[in-house]
């Protein structure tokens, strides 16, 4: 017998009122920060969030936050609308909860694992890895990449990374150079992906960077 499901909907909500750097601190609250925030958040019980909170400051000069939350609402969006204007402590400030649009961002296109550009405007000849950039899919990673494949020529010679091991090296994103994968969401292009003009100004310093040196081919810029 297949039991009934409620159809579910998203709400999409934004949190205002919190500072963008961490009490004490040079770095910015993070992902890991609002979440339990929210989960120890008497308002928020049974809440369910849909996606990762996305944080961007409120203006590039700016030092508050907005915080980006989907959740998972009933048809009529009845926990959305009970949230919306409601105030909790976060931390030693006081933050209030806002009704929103949708707010789809700067898209990241899971082939070539760039910003800015759909499917459809993709100009990558075939698949990358999100952890070296090489032309495999990140699956393949282990058996193509060269940091994993054996090289007894190598100075000391390398050994293949063990079948089933995960790949022990530093990975290299493409699009801010961190020691980090193109999908982690500690990278300034996630962390800014709602800031379409951070996101604008980046591909205008990368193509007058690709035109000041012809032996450089300028990725594709998305419409921000």
């Amino acid at each position: 017998m297949v039991e009934p499901r409620l159809l579910q909907s998203k709400s999409f909500l934004k949190i205002l009122g919190v500072p963008y750097w961490g009490n004490n601190s040079s770095l910015p609250i993070t992902q890991a920060q609002v979440e339990s925030v929210i989960a120890n958040t008497p308002i928020f019980e049974g809440v369910v969030l849909a996606f990762c909170p996305h944080i961007m400051k409120a203006s590039p000069s700016s030092d508050m936050s907005v915080i980006w939350i989907d959740i998972w609402d009933s048809q009529k969006g009845s926990k959305g609308k009970t949230l919306i204007n409601c105030s909790f402590n976060f931390g030693c400030h006081t933050a209030t909860v806002r009704g929103t649009a949708m707010h789809p961002g700067v898209a990241q296109y899971r082939n070539c694992w760039r910003w800015g550009h759909p499917t459809h405007a993709c100009r990558a000849q075939g698949a990358k890895c999100q952890k070296c950039g090489g032309p495999h899919r990140v699956e393949n990673h282990r058996s193509m990449a060269w940091c994993c494949k054996a090289n007894p020529k190598s100075n000391p010679p390398r050994e293949a990374t063990a079948v089933g091991a995960p790949c022990p090296h530093t990975f290299k994103c493409l699009n801010c150079k961190g020691q980090h994968s193109a999908d982690d969401t500690k990278c300034p292009f996630w962390r800014h992906c709602f800031d379409k003009q951070w996101h604008s100004n980046k591909a205008a310093k990368l193509c007058t960077g690709c035109a000041s040196n012809s032996n450089i081919q300028c990725p594709r810029v998305g419409n921000f």
